[in-house]
C-alpha cells in the first residue's frame, strides 16, 4: 500500500519533519549579534568583538535594550549579569520574557539600583493574561556588582521558577484548573533593558538618578537559551517530547534540596511579598496566595 501511495507517504514524512523541528529546543549560539537585535539606542549598546559579552549604558541622553530574534513557548533561559557598581539609585535593569500583546504574559527580573553602600533590590513579577500586581522583592546575599552571577527562568507547563545562581528564589505554579491565570499559550521573547526608573525604583522615587555618577553600565554574558522556538502552533511546544525536557515530570516541582534553598531565601532575604500585603488587596489576596508554591 505504501508503494501505491507515494504522495500520502511524502505528506506524512513532511508533517513528521515539521513536528520534529517544531518541538525541538534551541541551544543558543552564545553570540549576542546572532541571537539578539538592539531595540533602541545602538550607540548605548557595546558588544565584544566575538559577540560573547554585551553591555548597556544609561546616561542623561538615553538607556538601551536588546531582544531575542526568536519567540519561545516554554524552556529555560540563563543569563549572566554584572550590575551597575557604586551609586545606582533610580536605575532599573530588567531581564525578562514578554509576549508584547495587549493581554500580555511576562516573567520579570528587575534590578533596582540604590545609593552607595545600600544593597541592590531584586524584584520579580509575573504577568498572566494582562494582569500583574504579583511583585516580590529580595535582597541578594552577595554583591551583584563585582562579578557576573547567573539569573535563570524555568518556564514549563507546571510552573515558573526564578533562579539566582541555581538557587530558586520564587515559584509561580500552574493553577489554571483552579481559576488562576498562568502563561501557557502566548510565545514570549527574551529582553534586557536599562532605563531611568527614578519615579519609583528607589525608596518609592525618593532617591533620583545622580547623573554626575554616570554613565551607568550593566554587563551581560555567557547566556543560554534552551527553549521551544515558536512556529505558530502551541501544541508543538506543549507536546510530550524528549526535546521538550522542561515539561518532563522531573521539573514539575522543586526537588527537596531546592525546597530547602527556597525556604532559606524567603526566610532570610525576602523584603516584600504581595501575598502578605493585605492592605494593598483590602484583605482579598489573589487566589494563588492560598495555593501550594511547589
Amino acid at each position: 500500500m505504501r508503494m501505491k501511495c507515494p504522495h500520502s507517504f511524502l505528506v506524512f514524512a513532511s508533517l513528521l519533519n515539521l513536528f520534529r523541528v517544531s518541538v525541538s529546543s534551541v541551544v543558543s549560539t552564545g553570540d549576542f549579534n546572532k541571537d539578539f537585535f538592539v531595540m533602541w539606542s545602538p550607540d548605548h549598546v557595546n558588544t565584544s568583538a566575538d559577540g560573547r559579552t554585551r553591555s548597556l549604558v544609561l546616561d542623561q541622553e538615553s538607556g538601551a535594550g536588546f531582544a531575542s530574534n526568536d519567540m519561545f513557548l516554554f524552556g529555560q533561559i540563563d543569563m549572566k549579569i554584572k550590575l551597575i557598581p557604586g551609586h545606582s539609585a533610580g536605575t532599573v535593569l530588567a531581564f525578562y520574557l514578554t509576549s508584547d500583546q495587549p493581554n500580555r504574559d511576562e516573567i520579570d527580573f528587575e534590578f533596582l539600583g540604590n545609593v552607595s553602600g545600600q544593597p541592590y533590590i531584586l524584584q520579580t513579577n509575573v504577568y498572566a493574561d494582562g494582569f500583574d500586581n504579583r511583585e516580590e522583592r529580595i535582597y541578594l546575599w552577595f554583591d551583584p556588582t563585582t562579578d557576573f552571577h547567573n539569573y535563570s527562568i524555568l518556564w514549563n507547563l507546571h510552573q515558573i521558577v526564578f533562579f539566582v545562581d541555581w538557587i530558586p528564589i520564587r515559584t509561580y505554579r500552574n493553577h489554571a484548573d483552579k481559576g488562576v491565570a498562568f502563561p501557557r499559550w502566548q510565545p514570549m521573547g527574551v529582553k534586557a533593558t536599562l532605563w531611568n526608573g527614578d519615579s519609583w525604583a528607589t525608596r518609592g522615587g525618593h532617591d533620583k538618578v545622580d547623573w554626575s555618577k554616570g554613565p551607568f553600565v550593566a554587563s551581560f554574558g555567557d547566556y543560554k537559551i534552551d527553549a521551544c522556538v515558536w512556529k505558530g502552533n502551541p501544541r508543538f511546544c506543549r507536546a510530550d517530547s524528549p526535546a521538550n525536557w522542561w515539561n518532563n515530570e522531573d521539573f514539575s516541582s522543586l526537588t527537596w534540596k531546592q525546597r530547602r534553598w527556597f525556604k532559606w531565601v524567603r526566610r532570610y532575604h525576602m523584603i516584600y511579598d504581595y501575598c502578605q500585603d493585605n492592605a494593598r488587596f483590602q484583605n482579598n489576596l489573589p487566589k494563588e496566595c492560598s495555593l501550594p508554591k511547589y
